[in-house]
This record gives structure tokens, C-alpha cells and sequence, in this order.
């Protein structure tokens, strides 16, 4: 067993691979899915009575991307199988945190009252306050900026807002 391919090592690049996943998910949200992917992702901003959005096919082409190195890591290259490891976690980390406490896809209803879950929360409301792909603020998932400054950043941009302009503590996004 050689360094890069102990326990520890892999744990570390795969909580590496988890962090630095931030930053990946916001520069896809800001530049694909705000940029040439809008087609997908406006299901996310419009109103929708159905379980699923067409926005939901970046999950499926994410999936496939860890699906891809899980495969090439089985094949003797453990550090891939440990990146992939990563990939998924976050993934996971959205799924719970941005479909299910955020967007409330699930059958559970919290809105929290404080603290950071608040705060993301709150953050990802004026994201979607905005009326098209333009001017947004807050493209990260498990990160959110301050909450004033992304108001200030929203009011000083002359941004069209949407139905969820108000953007009240307790008004769902969708």
C-alpha cells in the first residue's frame, strides 16, 4: 500500500473533493445553467405543479460524471475512486439541502429560524428573486453569502423581480 493510497489519504481527497465542489457547482449555476443551459434550468425559476423539472437532468448528467470515475476508479486507480467519492457527497449534501430544506421538494416542511440554515436559505430566495437568468445573486449551494449584501447587491442592480421579490422569512421559493 503506497501513501496516496491509504485510508486516511483517500478520506482527505475525498473531503478535498467535497469542498472544492463548491466552487464547481457555482461556476456551472452562474455560467452553464444562468449561461448556454438556461433551456434546463428556467423549469427552476418558473412555477411547476409536477414532482420533477426539466432542471433536473443536471443531477442526472452530475451523476454520470461520478458514475464514470467510480468506474475508471475500480479499475485499480483508487485517488479516482476517492474523487468520485466526493462528487457524490456533495451531491448528496444538495439534494438535502437545496430540493429538500430549501425548495421544500420533500414531504417535511422546516423553515428555519436562524443560524447558517437560515441564512442559506434566505440567500437562495434572493437568488431566485429575480425574474430571468440576469442579474441573480448567490449561485453557490452549500455557501451563502451575507444576506444584506446580497440585498443591496439586488436593489442597486435595477433587477426585473419576480413573484418572489418580497422574499419574506416564510414564503416558500416555489
Amino acid at each position: 500500500m503506497s501513501f496516496w493510497t491509504s485510508w486516511p489519504v483517500l478520506a482527505l481527497i475525498a473531503l478535498a473533493v467535497f469542498l472544492l465542489m463548491e466552487g464547481v457547482a457555482w461556476a456551472a449555476h452562474k455560467y452553464i445553467m444562468h449561461g448556454w443551459g438556461w433551456g434546463w434550468h428556467r423549469s427552476h425559476h418558473e412555477p411547476h405543479d409536477g414532482a420533477f423539472e426539466l432542471n433536473d437532468l443536471y443531477a442526472v448528467v452530475f451523476a454520470g460524471f461520478a458514475i464514470v470515475l467510480f468506474y475508471v476508479g475500480s479499475q485499480g486507480y483508487p485517488v479516482v475512486s476517492a474523487v468520485a467519492v466526493g462528487i457524490t457527497l456533495y451531491g448528496l449534501f444538495y439534494f438535502i439541502v437545496h430540493d429538500g430544506l430549501v425548495h421544500q421538494r420533500w414531504p417535511f416542511r422546516h423553515i428555519p429560524k436562524r443560524g447558517y440554515a437560515k441564512r442559506l436559505v434566505q440567500a437562495h430566495r434572493l437568488h431566485h428573486a429575480v425574474r430571468g437568468k440576469a442579474d441573480c445573486v448567490s449561485f453557490g449551494f452549500l455557501y451563502a453569502p451575507p444576506v444584506d449584501g446580497l440585498r443591496t447587491k439586488l436593489r442597486s442592480s435595477g433587477a426585473p423581480l419576480g413573484d418572489h421579490g418580497a422574499v419574506e422569512d416564510r414564503d416558500p421559493v416555489h
